[in-house]
């Protein structure tokens, strides 16, 4: 990607907030390296790795990179033979080990989520336990070899200890003498040179022997070492070089096992590098509250209040926008500082983001293509000059884009033609768009120029877009408004900052008719899209009360299902209890039976027996009567064709309208004809009551309704309209028992007035009609006579 695009539409900046989120250096270099790409299977396999590491995130929180450091110059130290100091390879062993917990980590996930690549990733990191016991067990936490690294280094130092000890009591019992005292410079013991020495005062040196090690800045004091312990000084000397010697070669051997695995160690520090970017992603995500992208490589855009992830989120206004279906073209115009430059960068940069691998801060089902190449020429147009040099600038990138773009390329172009004539500027920028259609790229380009608003208009694959201005308020509001042209607002803005009504109306006749009709025509189409848009809102308004109200339904519903639920299951409980109990007081009874049984030989008295069947009696469940008891009727025979019946499964009314089979019949209900079995018809009467019954029902009282209106006005209808009403109101006035009514249907050509009377003609409640009087409004009504 050309890094002057890079630069214009701040990629960089997305590069240094994905960084920030990166847990290692490793992470943090691979991030400041990300380029967007345009092959599509890539960008798919770089946007599913973001997408997994975002759910592993939004489960088990984030990964632990702790420990891991960026070994590769030790690595490659040990591969050419140096040695690696104690720092280095306690490095290499918290890398082993947070290499070998991170991949635990992702494992476990992927069993209760799957995460297919992180997965595949983290198997290839190795498990070099043995490598990082072996370190562990040499060096500690502070990169320190312990004096267990070896027997030899621990008897070294066992005796380095000793002489140490030896010595300081030594030069203990010396200062200790108070004629020493005196000649101190203070009283204490000191190292110099890796000797042990005290303090005396320059006039006492020649009342001690030995070394004179070093001496104060103002040369008050010397740090001698006394003769007495000159021989144990160099003892402790050649132990520390025979401390020196081993651990040398205690880190050599160390040094030697990591060379033997440094190909592997190399690997698992890229995959780390990899692993430790894909999840600096997803904090990226997390950041912008970002959602991922549906890709394409057909050239088509679809944003979803997309917001530019470098504006403040209170702050930035969202982006709705598509181009590359219906066409191919957006020509962006309107006022400075609305925000047009702002929609430009959105677009170019969100889909720089999305060919990174990147979660673009947009709603879900937002679309972005995979471009092989993204052009732009966008400059600072707030400066007021607008010279040759400016107009040469702008060529020149232009010129670069229109020899390296290809159909699959998107073209971002600020104030396109702009900087010179503008009458030449217009000309140059509908011949410049013109061969971008040519060659199929897709197109975004703002211009003040009203001839390109009418060139999109005119233009195959077009569309005008602007940004909204409040003229209320003199102020933009940063929405990008695709299909209405923007109007220049010049005179409405001067009106509204006080400038003479009568300069403005001589500058309104100094501009062409022409002109006139396209700010009119742009006034009109704005005025329509803020009713449309009212309605709209107004339309998600109600649907989202309708999805309240559905929610809120099925909660009940679901509510009622598990009261009934648990009422059922109570109910059973309780009946296999009475039974149980009913058949334990059953067995008493019958073992009461035979106890008398055999207790009396002859015969069971009759008390006796009436007393047990009592307790029978009492041994049976009660249970609560129904509410109501239907009584089945099963006679089908006697159900006969053109009977009315009630369907009981149903509970509804139809009559038969004829017998299918000894089991079943044909029942019209309504106006739906159905088969029924004959068990389930209950009769309720012949068809000749039937017929009765309804001639009684239908039967209607004419009386008078005060409210009944006693004319029609059907002024402004079509014939169809005006019938369907008219219809209406002779129902009503006929049944309110009115004598006359008035149909007002207007003069006009006299069509409505003829169909109407013709309609009278043949209508069954009309006795006679005529044309209106003078003072009844002549031939605009029409005066009916009901019967």
């Amino acid at each position: 990607m050309n890094k002057k695009i890079i630069k214009t539409l701040d990629y960089q900046k997305i590069l240094y907030k994905l960084s920030q989120h990166a847990e290692t250096s490793l992470g943090k270099e691979a991030a400041e390296k990300l380029e967007p790409i345009g092959e599509f299977e890539v960008v798919k396999l770089r946007l599913q790795a973001t997408d997994e590491a975002v759910n592993v995130e939004r489960l088990k929180g984030n990964a632990p990179f702790g420990g891991i450091r960026d070994i590769r110059a030790s690595l490659h130290r040990a591969r050419i033979g140096g040695m690696l100091n104690p720092g280095e390879l306690l490095d290499i062993s918290t890398t082993l080990f947070g290499s070998r917990r991170l991949k635990r980590f992702v494992l476990a996930v992927h069993e209760e989520y799957p995460v297919p690549m992180l997965k595949d990733q983290v198997e290839l990191l190795t498990e070099n336990k043995q490598l990082e016991d072996k370190i562990n067990s040499c060096i500690d936490e502070n990169a320190v070899v312990v004096d267990s690294a070896s027997p030899e280094l621990g008897r070294v130092r066992n005796e380095l200890r000793t002489g140490e000890a030896r010595v300081r009591e030594r030069l203990e019992q010396m200062i200790r003498n108070s004629s020493v005292q005196k000649m101190l410079q203070d009283v204490l013991i000191t190292i110099r040179n890796d000797r042990y020495v005290i303090p005396v005062k320059a006039e006492y040196r020649s009342s001690f022997g030995g070394m004179i090690h070093d001496q104060s800045a103002s040369g008050a004091t010397l740090f001698i070492e006394p003769e007495s312990v000159v021989q144990l000084n160099n003892k402790i000397r050649e132990l520390k070089l025979k401390e020196e010697v081993e651990i040398e070669k205690i880190l050599r051997a160390l040094t030697e096992l990591v060379a033997e695995q440094v190909d592997l160690l190399v690997m698992d520090v890229e995959l780390l590098a990899q692993l430790d970017f894909i999840f600096a992603k997803a904090g990226l995500a997390r950041e912008l509250k970002g959602t991922q992208p549906r890709l394409n490589d057909r050239g088509f855009i679809k944003i979803k209040r997309g917001r530019h992830p470098l504006i403040a989120a209170d702050a930035v206004v969202p982006l709705d926008l598509e181009l590359g279906n219906d066409y191919s073209a957006i020509i962006v115009t309107g006022p400075n500082t609305g925000g047009k430059t702002v929609s430009l960068k959105t677009v170019g940069l969100l889909s720089l983001m999305a060919m990174s691998g990147l979660f673009v801060p947009a709603e879900e089902g937002s679309q972005l293509c995979v471009f092989d190449a993204i052009y732009a020429d966008i400059g600072d147009e707030q400066s007021i000059e607008q010279n040759l040099s400016t107009f040469s600038s702008h060529m020149t990138n232009i010129i670069s884009i229109l020899r390296d773009m290809t159909p699959k390329s998107l073209v971002l172009l600020d104030e396109l033609g702009a900087g010179t004539d503008p009458a030449e500027g217009s000309a140059l920028a509908i011949s410049i768009l013109d061969y971008m259609h040519q060659i199929g790229c897709r197109i975004i380009a703002t211009t003040h120029y009203s001839e390109l608003k009418a060139y999109a208009y005119q233009k195959q694959n077009t569309i005008n877009a602007s940004m909204e201005f409040d003229v209320q308020t003199l102020s933009p509001t940063y929405r990008l408004l695709v299909g209405v042209p923007g109007r220049s607002n010049a005179f409405a803005i001067a009106e509204r900052l006080g400038l003479s009504r009568r300069i403005i109306e001589h500058a309104r006749g100094q501009v062409g008719e022409e002109d006139l009709r396209v700010e009119s025509m742009i006034a009109s189409l704005e005025e329509n899209r803020l009713i449309a848009e009212s309605e709209r809102l107004s339309a998600e308004r109600l649907r989202r009360e309708a999805e309240e109200l559905r929610l809120e339904l099925e909660a009940q519903t679901n509510k009622f299902h598990e009261q009934k639920d648990k009422l059922l299951e109570k109910a059973e409980r309780e009946a296999r209890e009475a039974v149980a109990k009913a058949r334990r007081e059953a067995d008493e009874v019958i073992a009461d039976l035979r106890r008398m049984a055999q207790e009396e030989a002859g015969g069971v008295k009759d008390h006796r027996l009436i007393e047990a069947r009592r307790k029978l009696d009492q041994a049976a469940p009660e249970l609560r009567e129904k509410r109501e008891t239907r009584a089945v009727k099963k006679r089908p025979e006697q159900i006969a064709a053109g009977d009315e019946v009630r369907v009981v499964n149903l509970g509804q009314k139809g009559h038969v309208v004829e017998i299918v089979s000894s089991t079943e019949a044909t029942v019209q209900l309504g106006i739906m004809k159905m088969k029924v079995n004959l068990s389930d018809l209950e009769k309720i009467g012949a068809a000749s009551q039937k017929k009765q019954q309804h001639q009684t029902a239908t039967t209607v009282k004419r009386t008078r309704d005060e409210n009944i209106r006693s004319e029609l006005d059907m002024r402004g209808l079509n014939m169809e309209e005006a019938l369907i009403e008219a219809d209406r109101f002779l129902d009503e006035s006929f049944l309110g028992n009115l004598g006359q009514v008035f149909l007002i249907h207007g003069k006009g050509t006299g069509v409505l007035r003829t169909g109407m009377q013709e309609y009278l003609r043949r209508h069954k409640h009309v006795k006679s009609y005529r044309m209106g009087n003078y003072n009844e409004g002549g031939a605009g009504v029409t005066v009916v006579e009901m019967k």
